[in-house]
């Protein structure tokens, strides 16, 4: 756990705050967008802590934290922000339900409770946690694969490092 927090803090707080803003979580439409460059963050932020290439055992843990501490925030930040944008869903909402006549009435009353029902609010914002922790795991891989350091691994401990042989000096006529 060791250096894991912080980077999969920061990848987190990334995701939790792009998923919950109104407009800007449009952008998780597109293969859940926020949380995939969330956790490819926090890999990155771990891989700039460490001397060595993460391997992708690594990079999927602190994406998967990520994803983890993005879909709380997502969800506390979500909660209040739901509550000052539910005026403009509800009329958004009655301009689909009246903009289609020709919807039968037991659709237009199921989609009017379950907009309106506090159970679809607990369903989604356990729906985008687990969503979360999935697409922050692949995000985290996908950071592996994107941010490699180009030097090779140090020689592991306890191995001695046999030089070629020196070139004979020149010799002089």
């Amino acid at each position: 756990m060791e250096g894991r927090l912080q980077p999969a803090f920061w990848g987190g707080l990334f995701i939790g705050v792009l998923s919950a803003l109104p407009l800007i979580s449009a952008g998780n439409c597109c293969c859940c967008l926020w949380v995939l460059m969330g956790g490819a963050l926090a890999t990155y932020l771990r891989q700039q802590n460490t001397p060595v290439q993460i391997d992708a055992a690594e990079g999927a843990i602190v994406g998967l934290l990520a994803g983890a501490i993005g879909g709380v925030i997502w969800a506390v930040l979500g909660i209040p922000l739901h509550m000052l944008t539910a005026g403009f869903q509800d009329q958004w909402m009655e301009s689909v339900l009246n903009s289609n006549p020709d919807m039968p009435a037991e659709v237009r009353d199921m989609m009017e409770r379950v907009a309106t029902g506090a159970a679809f609010g607990v369903i989604a914002a356990v729906v985008n946690f687990c969503a979360s922790l999935v697409f922050g795991l692949l995000g985290g891989l996908l950071g592996v694969a994107m941010f490699k350091k180009s030097a090779p691994p140090p020689p592991p401990p306890g191995t001695v490092e046999v030089l070629p042989p020196a070139p004979p000096p020149p010799t002089q006529l």
